[in-house]
């Protein structure tokens, strides 16, 4: 039977990537929906089965210059409290944690390239574990607080907050699991102008995608299967 999975994209080369295929071997058929351009409302995010957030080059609190981001953030809220499968990545796992009522701040620097986690204790007996010691798609520099009853999953030593559950069905991620690392270059591409401003070689970030890319792919899907099964057990 055919699932239905949304996902609210926010850039276009910011895409679901390694998760695409992952949601298609778990029979769901996935709705885009592209911010600031398709409406975004709580019945369109409370219905589906599952919704992904995807990340951006935005923050949370720019809602006077990016309207949408209020309607986002609301209609999350709405879902959340239903406890709906809900995952969201950077500035998905930023909406959540708003709409959870946790503070998300710029930090005034960035964390951007492939690194490793420090999984929490928590981390290393949830759907993490399989991200122990591998380096993961870093591209952010605003930071969420971990809302109120959700588990801190993950941190880095710039970044104490780099992941939080909210039972089985919330899952948010600070850094980008579904990074496609043979897709990088539209990221270095796209971002080149971030990637100037904070002084990072985009060779070094593809280069480190070479070298790291594939186990990361083989970790995120490990990932993205228990978390599926997890949030939405089998009948």
């Amino acid at each position: 039977m055919t699932r239905h999975a949304l996902a609210v994209r926010h850039v276009a080369f910011e895409d679901l990537g390694i998760l695409g295929p992952v949601l298609a071997e778990h029979g769901f058929e996935v709705e885009l929906l592209d911010a600031g351009i398709d409406r975004i409302t709580a019945e369109r995010l409370r219905e589906p089965e599952l919704v992904v957030v995807l990340g951006g080059p935005i923050g949370v609190s720019d809602t006077a210059a990016y309207p949408f981001l209020a309607a986002e953030r609301s209609g999350l809220a709405t879902r959340m409290q239903a406890g709906h499968p809900t995952l969201g990545v950077c500035l998905g796992a930023q909406l959540m944690a708003s709409a959870l009522g946790a503070t998300v701040e710029s930090t005034g620097r960035t964390e951007i390239g492939y690194a490793p986690l420090t999984l929490t204790a928590e981390g290393r007996h949830s759907v993490l574990a399989p991200l122990d010691g591998v380096p993961v798609l870093h591209w952010h520099g605003d930071q969420f607080a971990i809302p109120a009853g959700a588990r801190r999953l993950a941190e880095t030593p710039g970044f104490p907050n780099q992941a939080f559950a909210l039972g089985d069905a919330l899952l948010g991620l600070q850094f980008h699991l579904e990074g496609d690392h043979t897709q990088i270059e539209r990221w270095l591409i796209g971002h080149a102008h971030e990637l100037a401003s904070a002084g990072i070689d985009p060779v070094a970030v593809r280069e480190d995608a070479a070298r790291h890319g594939p186990r990361l792919a083989d970790a995120a899907r490990l990932v993205f299967d228990a978390w599926i099964d997890t949030a939405l057990p089998a009948d």
